[in-house]
């Protein structure tokens, strides 16, 4: 059996975080959904079902967390940091999917959220 393709993921982590233009949005801070998926060989892993073979989800989250505490202006600032922290520590991660939405943004319409979806490759 071949692998074609393989991806660790992470759906709908609610964070509360400050990012926004506004002063007051990074005082005040909000909530962001994070939806990430981290492309990567995920053959050792399957072979030997030994968590060190893999990208683990906690060190993941460790890593997103880190980068939502550092408030921005831009979601586009954040999503950059969050992709390149992720390549700085996991060197087999070939490449990285996001979506990161602030819920019930100051906006003035009634809506789930607004933000950024972004694919980043290693290179």
């Amino acid at each position: 059996m071949t692998i074609e393709r393989s991806t660790i993921f992470i759906d709908h982590l609610r964070m509360y975080a400050h990012h926004g233009v506004m002063p007051q949005e990074r005082t005040v801070g909000a909530y962001f959904d994070l939806c990430l998926r981290v492309h990567y060989n995920i053959s050792r892993a399957c072979a030997s079902d030994d968590v060190a073979h893999t990208l683990n989800y906690a060190e993941l989250l460790q890593t997103v967390r880190e980068q939502m505490l550092i408030p921005s202006a831009l979601l586009e600032h954040v999503a950059a940091r969050i992709g390149e922290a992720i390549f700085a520590q996991f060197k087999e991660a070939t490449a990285v999917e996001l979506k990161l939405t602030k819920l019930n943004p100051p906006m003035g319409a009634d809506c789930d959220g607004a933000g950024v979806e972004v694919g980043f490759v290693k290179g």
